[in-house]
């Protein structure tokens, strides 16, 4: 397998341009002559769909959601970064750029994260013009808040309902599109597989989840936009609904999946509560605005009232760990430290798996209606979910999965190792390294769809001689027919234990051995269970019903199969990779002071693994990262 970024030559800031200036076009009047399959409504998805459909492709678009409106974008909260400068504090493309590298430990790829940066201005121009309610100021101009891992406010926000507005602007040109025909939606369908022949994406097959039809499409690109694979910890912050199906099943199809060690845990989520949770609940990043983290300094006071111990008491760690950044430090850094209080008996709430995020300071200085009105519906939200008044008393978080920063291998064009399969936002591995900085992954989302894809999927069919091939093949056949086998041997089993409990197991062996730090011992410990359970899994699940019809359990076995296999993987990559990094943080690899030690010299490269077949290793490979413009250093917030 060769993995060529295929990155344009020149200085840094000019490769985009250069690009632009030298692909192959497409005419107008030709650009219907192509077919382009969209899988996932998100982000990315939406707004790549919507803007090729614009441009005049005839566009496919698949979600398993009843609608494109209920893709897990919608649950983003705090914000979208932009290098606009608005507040005339320093930010700047390159600035965005260093954070963006640096907050990722140095493990992304140059010329993808200086683009990402690059277009994100455009990024605002669009989602105003779609009439996205950005916040703004007494004077009318667009706010800006500051998010962790960057000292400027370069973060627009829609309260704390980021992402449900940027979808909603998504989705009305979608809806436009629909209308005119240029888009044809298929919601309630499952990908369930990738067509693939003479190494080229011609189609995926598909599962109408209402009815239980197998159906194929054909295309002359596939783009996967399916999202990430947070849900294989089973707890984390993403919908019940999200998986890691699409892209695993691209994967043993011949896709290289990089990095699937980098996974994001984020700082403010709501604990824990107890074994009969199916998910967890995001408290933004932004609130660390105006919070503050504490735990008690003495392990005896953690069961007091928190308005009850004395400031001098109180351990403020982020401010006296990272006095740079205080409170705003970066998401992997902020995690660590609160775990590492907690695990010397200093944690508060149930278990001791908790820290403060304490309001108190923020609402004297601004006042509560200041606070209410910056923060109001995830005040709201959090004393729903604790019955708990977050203005009277401190919020108790504890980190949690969030967001995964591997994914499927891409090129600078945005495409897979197997031509014609392109892949974009979480889906892929591209821009964020070993640990993405808060309010990126709207950005990303958006970049990729609005304003990359765009131009590298019209110069990829302008450069390649395309067949359409009619699903009617033999490859189309073949793909169906294992599809088909897959979900009848899911029903076959007849076991007595639900997909549920075994999805709850295999995120706990996960989460417990290959979660916010990981060994060799854990690494191979987490390997070893995982295969006793997939065996188990195959012996033992229960699937209820048939498959001709609506089957949320099928649905789900399908998903929890996938994610036992999957885990494997990830836990592997752990184990290979001999650093720490950013959330990949390996204990035996760690600074005087406790913090993620790199190793430049062996592992300054995107690890990307390509599958053998069943129950075999996959075999490792290497795109080595080359840091031409940027001078390496360790990272530090202090």
């Amino acid at each position: 397998m060769k993995l060529d970024a295929r990155s344009p030559s020149g200085p840094l800031a000019g490769k985009w341009g250069n690009f632009k200036r030298e692909q192959k076009l497409v005419t107008p009047a030709n650009k219907r002559k192509f077919r382009v399959i969209v899988v996932g409504t998100g982000l990315a998805g939406g707004s790549a769909a919507a803007t090729l459909a614009e441009l005049g492709y005839e566009v496919l678009s698949f979600c398993f959601q009843d609608s494109p409106r209920r893709a897990h974008s919608i649950a983003a909260q705090g914000g979208i970064n932009a290098a606009k400068n608005y507040q005339n504090d320093g930010d700047s493309v390159d600035r965005l750029f260093y954070d963006t590298l640096k907050g990722g430990d140095y493990r992304a790829r140059e010329a993808n994260v200086y683009r990402l940066a690059e277009v994100s201005v455009s990024i605002i121009d669009q989602c105003v013009a779609q009439g996205v309610p950005f916040a703004r100021e007494y004077g009318g101009k667009l706010a800006n808040r500051s998010f962790g891992g960057a000292q400027v406010s370069r973060t627009f926000y829609c309260r704390g309902q980021t992402g449900q507005q940027l979808l909603l602007g998504a989705y009305q040109a979608m809806a436009r599109q629909i209308g005119a025909g240029t888009i044809k939606m298929f919601p309630r369908t499952e990908m369930l597989d990738l067509v693939v022949e003479n190494g080229r994406a011609r189609g995926i097959v598909v599962r109408h989840l209402t009815t239980g039809q197998i159906e194929s499409f054909n295309a002359d690109a596939v783009v996967m936009a399916s999202g990430g694979y947070s849900n294989a910890y089973y707890l984390s912050t993403n919908a019940n609904g999200c998986n890691v199906t699409a892209t695993y099943r691209a994967y043993k199809r011949g896709a290289a999946f990089a990095n699937p060690c980098y996974t994001q845990i984020h700082p403010t989520c709501i604990p824990v509560a107890g074994d009969h949770q199916a998910k967890l609940t995001l408290m933004s990043e932004s609130l660390r605005n105006d919070g503050r983290v504490w735990v008690p300094k003495n392990a005896g006071d953690v069961a007091k009232n928190p308005n009850d111990i004395k400031e001098a008491d109180r351990d403020y760690i982020l401010e006296r760990l990272y006095p740079n950044y205080g409170n705003l430090a970066p998401r992997d850094v902020s995690s660590r430290a609160a775990k590492r209080v907690c695990d010397e008996n200093r944690g508060v709430g149930p278990g001791g798996r908790g820290v403060y995020l304490d309001f108190a300071d923020a609402i004297k200085r601004q006042g509560e209606t200041k606070i209410r009105g910056e923060y109001g519906n995830l005040f709201d939200m959090y004393e729903r979910i604790t019955a708990e008044n977050a203005y009277q008393r401190p919020m108790r978080i504890y980190p949690a999965l969030h967001y995964t920063m591997g994914g499927l291998w891409v090129d600078y064009h945005l495409m897979s190792n197997i031509d014609g399969l392109f892949v974009i936002g979480e889906a892929n591995f591209s821009d964020h390294g070993a640990n993405r900085l808060g309010a990126s992954a709207l950005m990303q989302g958006l970049a990729d769809g609005y304003f990359v894809l765009p131009y590298t999927l019209g110069n990829y069919f302008a450069s390649t001689k395309l067949d359409r091939r009619e699903t009617s093949t033999q490859a189309f056949k073949d793909a169906e027919v294992n599809v088909s086998n897959r979900i009848q041997k899911l029903l076959n089993v007849n076991g007595r234990k639900s997909a549920t409990e075994y999805h709850r197991e295999v995120g706990k062996i996960i989460w417990d051995n290959v979660g916010m730090s990981r060994t060799k011992q854990t690494c191979e410990l987490a390997i070893s269970k995982i295969q006793e359970l997939r065996a188990e899994f195959w012996q033992n699940v229960s699937v209820a019903g048939t498959s001709d019809n609506l089957n949320v359990g099928l649905e789900r076995a399908g998903r929890v199969a996938d994610f036992l296999e999957f885990g494997e993987l990830l836990a592997y990559d752990a184990l290979t990779r001999n650093e720490s990094c950013g959330g990949h943080f390996r204990e035996e690899y760690q600074e005087a002071d406790g913090e993620a030690k790199r190793d430049d010299e062996h592992f300054s490269h995107t690890a990307a693994f390509e599958y053998q077949g069943d129950a075999q290793v996959p075999m490792r490979h290497t795109e080595t990262l080359n840091y031409e413009f940027v001078q390496r250093s360790t990272r530090s917030y202090k």
